[in-house]
C-alpha cells in the first residue's frame, strides 16, 4: 500500500474496514470463549502466532524485509500482557463492555503519559477527562448490569498494556509494519507460559471452531487490520485518526448484540456516551 495520500472514497472504505477488524477482535474472542471449547491461554497463543505469520508475510511482500530481528522485547512483553489479559477478561465480559473498558484504559494511559511528560491540558480537556472517567466509574459500579469485577480489572490491565505498547511504538525507528511483525514474533514463544500454567491446572481446551476463531482474530482482525491501519495513517491527521477510533466500542457493542445476542443495557449506553464523548473533547481540543 502506498505511503501517499489515498483517494477520499478509498480512504473511507479502508478506514471502515480497519474499524470493523478492530471490533471483530472482541466479538471473535467472546464468541470463541463462550461457544467453543478453547481456553483463553490457547486463544492468546494462536492469536499471537497467527498474527506473526500474517504480519511477517506482509512485511516480506511489501519491503522484502524479514520480521526476524525486528521489534523490541519490552514491546513484545506489553503486547503479550495485552493479549492475555484481553482473552481472560472475555471469559466473563460482554463484547461491548469489554471494548469500552479497553478503549478507556488505553486513552487514559496515553493521556497520563502526556501529563507526566509536561503536557498541559486545556479546561475543556480536563472536563472531557473527568467525563470519561465518570463514564468508566458508572460502568463498573456495583449493580445488576455491572460487568464482572475480575473481568473488568483484567480488561483495564489489557488497556494499560496496549497503551504502553503504543507509547513504545512511538519511539521505535523501525517501519511500523516490520516492528509490529517482530513484536508478534517475539511474543509468540512467551505466550507458551500462560498456556503451560492453564494446562497444569487442568483447564486447557481446544476444538476446531475455537482454533478457527483465534486464527481469524490473529491473522485477519489483528494482523491484516494493523497492516491496513498503517497504510491509511499517512492520509489521516493525528486528531482524525484518534477520533475515528471512538467508534470501535460502539461497533463492538452492535456486533455483540447482532452476533452474540448480547443486551445493550442503559448503563452501557450512558457509560459509552460519557467515555467516548469525554475522550472526543480531549482529542478535538488538542487538535485546536
Amino acid at each position: 500500500m502506498s505511503h501517499g495520500r489515498l483517494p477520499p472514497l478509498r480512504l473511507v472504505g479502508l478506514v471502515l474496514l480497519v474499524l470493523l477488524a478492530f471490533a471483530a477482535n472482541s466479538v471473535l474472542c467472546r464468541k470463541a470463549l463462550t461457544l467453543t471449547a478453547i481456553d483463553p491461554a490457547s486463544f492468546s497463543l494462536i492469536r499471537i502466532a497467527s498474527g506473526a505469520l500474517m504480519l511477517g508475510g506482509l512485511a516480506w511482500a511489501r519491503n522484502g524485509s524479514s520480521a526476524l530481528g525486528a521489534g523490541r522485547w519490552p514491546a513484545a512483553l506489553a503486547l503479550l500482557l495485552y493479549v492475555v489479559c484481553f482473552s481472560f477478561a472475555y471469559v466473563s465480559l460482554a463484547a461491548g463492555s469489554g471494548a469500552l473498558l479497553l478503549f478507556g484504559a488505553v486513552q487514559a494511559t496515553m493521556i497520563l503519559r502526556g501529563l507526566l511528560n509536561g503536557e498541559r491540558l486545556r479546561i475543556v480537556q480536563w472536563l472531557g477527562l473527568v467525563l470519561a472517567l465518570a463514564g468508566l466509574t458508572v460502568l463498573v459500579a456495583p449493580g445488576v448490569s455491572a460487568p464482572d469485577p475480575l473481568g473488568a480489572v483484567l480488561m483495564l490491565a489489557a488497556g494499560v498494556a496496549w497503551g504502553a505498547y503504543s507509547l513504545l511504538g512511538r519511539s521505535s525507528m523501525e517501519p511500523p509494519l516490520a516492528a509490529t511483525a517482530g513484536n508478534f514474533l517475539r511474543a509468540s514463544p512467551m505466550a507458551l507460559l500462560p498456556l503451560a500454567v492453564v494446562l497444569l491446572m487442568g483447564r486447557g481446551g481446544m476444538d476446531v471452531a475455537g482454533f478457527a476463531y483465534a486464527a481469524a482474530s490473529g491473522a485477519l482482525a489483528s494482523g491484516l487490520g494493523y497492516a491496513l491501519w498503517y497504510g491509511v495513517l499517512p492520509s489521516l491527521q493525528a486528531a482524525t485518526a484518534a477520533s475515528v477510533q471512538l467508534s470501535v466500542p460502539v461497533i463492538t457493542a452492535l456486533g455483540g448484540a447482532l452476533i452474540l445476542s448480547e443486551t445493550v443495557s442503559l448503563r452501557l449506553t450512558l457509560a459509552s456516551l460519557a467515555v467516548l464523548g469525554g475522550i472526543a473533547l480531549v482529542v478535538r481540543a488538542k487538535r485546536a
